[in-house]
């Protein structure tokens, strides 16, 4: 498995979040070809790496 620097990252936050800190994640867009998805509220906990495809088809498939 390929390790990713992720320290630099820029970490967006899905458009549907709230401001009281409700469910969301971040996703990241700096990395070719793989989505990085953490969860908003830890942000030093783990970070799913997800092909960029993957992802794609499940935004696509929520209706994103």
């Amino acid at each position: 498995m390929r390790a990713y620097e992720l320290s630099n990252a820029q970490w967006f936050k899905s458009s549907y979040s709230n401001s009281q800190g409700g469910d969301c994640v971040e996703v990241s867009h700096d990395f070719a070809g793989v989505v990085p998805v953490r969860d908003s509220k830890v942000v030093d906990g783990p970070v799913l790496i997800v092909p960029a495809a993957a992802w794609s088809a499940f935004v696509a498939g929520i209706g994103g």
